[in-house]
């Protein structure tokens, strides 16, 4: 048994879209195939993975480094202890080989992407899903319900409180029953507006988020927190850069309500740093760590690690991304839920096909590995690169 190539395409997911920092007019993505030499049911596995939203395609990186690293490995190296299927925490220890510790930044998102093609192979191979998979090797009973909100309320050319409204309304029409909006990229008179105008079209039958997306100085977070208390907010999101701690620990003595961030942060150290120094309260907050972000699923666990360690529940935990892998993990090992992406991002986010939302939850269909294959657009991408 053993990996015979790793391929990796760089795909555009362009769009006119914007949030208070960035937009995504030139936004790439990696696509990653690990193809193995293992038929099951008369088809060559082959597993597959992609990077987040946010970050740009890592195939420089991937072919440069990692790729060559994992193939130039002795094949039995790369196994389980039985021999019957691919170990990957020792792909990752492989991929990390010779790579100083700190600087998790963009090599974080080119192994997360690999990662992700491994653990999807895995669970082809052990023919399961991969959250079943996941919790029988944890000892757990899977979960394939899962609480999953829709992500959106960007800025976008033209785009007025009406448009907005429509949006948001949709969402909650498709079953989802917390929406997201982002924030920060205009006055806060305006925002204000904004957020007036969707809680008035969704009324009570979902809750509002914001986002800011690392956007704001400690005197901009107060001004916004002091608008914010006026309303039902479901959660206040990345409020200031993702490794100030300090205005994040500020920010949880003066707003009471519950906050959210992570989704930048990239391995267990710096998940370990926000749980000491930037004030996040288990009891109300939400971490939003991402896998494919952050060096993958072998590292995700060791973030769950300190997680415990500092007496958070993986229940606190709902992923940023909006892709399947997350979703596999949430079902698996009980994590709180899943962002999503309902219109955006396409085909990479999303649900299988047939996968709706009820009440704010989808149920986990039962295809093997991620369930890429069941996602009939994505799947016609994935195919394209193993052929």
């Amino acid at each position: 048994m053993r990996i015979i190539d790793i391929r990796e395409v760089t795909k555009p997911i362009a769009s006119p879209i914007r949030n208070a920092f960035i937009d995504f007019s030139k936004m790439t993505i990696s696509l990653v195939a690990v193809v193995t030499d293992v038929v099951q049911n008369g088809q060559r596995v082959v597993g597959y993975g992609f990077n987040s939203n946010g970050r740009y395609g890592q195939g420089g990186l991937i072919r440069e480094r990692f790729r060559s690293r994992i193939l130039e490995a002795a094949p039995e190296v790369l196994l389980n202890d039985a021999g019957k299927n691919l170990d990957p925490h020792r792909i990752w220890a492989a991929m990390m080989a010779n790579e100083k510790p700190g600087g998790h930044g963009e090599r974080s998102v080119a192994v997360g992407t690999i990662d992700m093609a491994i653990w999807d192979a895995v669970a082809k191979i052990e023919d399961k899903p991969l959250f079943h998979h996941l919790a029988d090797l944890h000892g757990r009973t899977a979960d394939p319900r899962v609480f999953v909100y829709a992500a959106g309320g960007y800025y976008y050319p033209g785009k007025d409180d009406g448009a907005l409204r429509a949006e948001m309304r949709s969402y909650v029409d498709r079953g989802y029953t917390v929406v997201k909006m982002k924030i920060g990229g205009a006055s806060l008179r305006d925002d204000q507006q904004r957020i007036e105008a969707v809680l008035d079209e969704i009324g009570s039958r979902a809750r509002l988020a914001v986002d800011a997306n690392g956007r704001f100085d400690l005197e901009t977070a107060i001004a916004y927190a002091k608008m914010l208390r006026a309303y039902p907010i479901f959660w206040y999101e990345e409020i200031g850069d993702p490794l100030d701690y300090g205005l994040q620990a500020a920010m949880s003595e003066f707003y009471d309500a519950p906050m959210a961030t992570g989704e930048n942060l990239f391995s267990h150290q710096d998940a370990r740093n926000l749980l000491r120094y930037g004030g996040m309260r288990a009891d109300r907050d939400y971490l939003q760590f991402d896998c494919a972000l952050s060096y993958g699923l072998v590292e995700y666990l060791r973030t769950l690690d300190v997680l415990r360690q500092f007496g958070w529940a993986p229940t606190r935990c709902i992923p940023h991304g909006g892709h399947q892998m997350s979703l596999n993990i949430a079902a698996g090992l009980g994590l709180g839920g899943n962002e999503s992406y309902p219109d955006l991002f396409q085909p990479y986010g999303g649900f299988p096909d047939g996968v709706s939302v009820n009440q704010g939850h989808i149920v986990m269909p039962d295809l093997p590995g991620i369930g890429f294959e069941g996602k009939s657009d994505l799947i016609h991408e994935m195919h394209a690169l193993a052929k």
